[in-house]
């Protein structure tokens, strides 16, 4: 493994990992998704879960835009061109997090709206011990507000599936070529039937974690249930934790394993997001498998050293400042730095002005100064 300590190097995200595949029709969009944007304020620093009838003081706070919105900006922090469909309350909460992902991020909202009336959903999460605990409130919006009927057109997009339920812009958004890279939460109906995600089968890649493929599929290991799940839909990656993520394309026969890099997490809140991100703009990339894989994982491990689900994501100048920082560690393993000399020829050069991305802070509302 590689082991780094992190650093911050901000800088404007100007690599299009897309340059040379763009033509001139091309859909507007590299990267479709929609969902509930939630106002994520997390605690960082806990030695312990919170205890009964006790109050904690944790070391860290951040606040910052969550839900669908921690993918939509580690997509677009990677260079995507991404539009996102999700309902905004019209309160305070509301309307930072459209400012922050429309002006800081450069996320298309056009198929977004502001709901009058309606209040934000929040999670207030609580990171300790590597792990992470959530508390959320919210109402679901008038359902005039949710997803548009007619998606835009768009080389992917990205879509949480949600057993026993269909979401028909997913079958329509195949139907135009879109290609569809999915994601699942935990079965809370205890079933872990594949027949209920019906719309597995609009799918290109499916992304669960070990123990979510391992109860779909049966399967006494992650990598045997890959395997078994490239029976649904052409291309399986099954995330490992701490040991990485295995990948198995059907179409291909090729199988790729990446172990995890060594960090030091500061807040684990939306990694497996960043994680997705980083895997769809290698495969729209068209890289090697275990490119993607190594990709991906680099990003969330990067993530989970700032605070903040969305705005903890990296972009192409955090990804070059580790890649330079790691070469220049004594003892680092050369074969696993090999793993990532592919990030040579894409990474920027040092050269350009820095630019600040957002991060989370503690309060949000703080006048700017002119």
């Amino acid at each position: 493994m590689i082991a780094s300590k992190g650093e911050r190097l901000y800088r404007r995200p100007h690599v299009d990992p897309l340059a040379a595949l763009r033509t001139p029709g091309d859909p507007p969009w590299d990267v479709y998704l929609t969902g509930t944007v939630f106002l994520d304020i997390v605690f960082t620093g806990l030695d312990f879960a919170p205890v009964r009838g006790t109050e904690s003081w944790a070391r860290g706070m951040g606040s910052s835009p969550g839900g669908v919105a921690n993918m939509a900006t580690a997509l677009a922090r990677l260079g995507l061109r991404t539009s996102l469909a999700a309902a905004f309350g019209d309160d305070h909460y509301g309307e930072y997090c459209w400012d922050a992902l429309e002006q800081g991020e450069g996320i298309d909202l056009t198929p977004s709206r502001t709901v009058p009336g309606w209040h934000s959903p929040v999670t207030v999460s609580m990171a300790y011990e590597g792990e992470r605990t959530m508390v959320s409130h919210g109402h679901e919006p008038p359902p005039e507000e949710t997803a548009p009927e007619c998606p835009p057109h768009a080389r992917a997009a990205v879509a949480s599936l949600t057993p026993g339920v269909r979401a028909p812009w997913i079958a329509q958004a195949a139907g135009k070529g879109t290609r569809i890279f999915a994601d699942v939460g935990w079965d809370d109906t205890g079933r872990w039937d594949l027949a209920g995600l019906a719309d597995l089968e609009h799918c290109e890649a499916f992304l669960p974690n070990a123990a979510e493929a391992m109860r779909y599929t049966g399967a006494d290991c992650p990598r045997a249930a890959a395997h078994a799940l490239t029976e649904y839909v052409p291309l399986a990656v099954v995330t490992l934790g701490a040991q990485g993520a295995y990948a198995v394309d059907a179409r291909t026969g090729e199988t790729a394993e990446v172990p995890a890099i060594a960090v030091e997490a500061m807040d684990p809140t939306g990694a497996g997001d960043v994680f997705v991100a980083g895997f769809v703009a290698g495969t729209l990339a068209e890289w090697p498998l275990a490119d993607r894989l190594a990709f991906a994982g680099l990003t969330a491990a990067l993530s989970v050293q700032e605070f903040g689900g969305s705005l903890s994501a990296p972009g192409w100048s955090e990804t070059a400042a580790w890649w330079r920082r790691v070469q220049s560690l004594e003892g680092q393993d050369p074969a696993a730095l090999q793993r990532y000399a592919f990030l040579e020829s894409l990474l920027p050069d040092e050269a350009v002005s820095p630019w600040p991305l957002r991060r989370a802070v503690p309060t949000i509302g703080f006048k700017r100064s002119a």
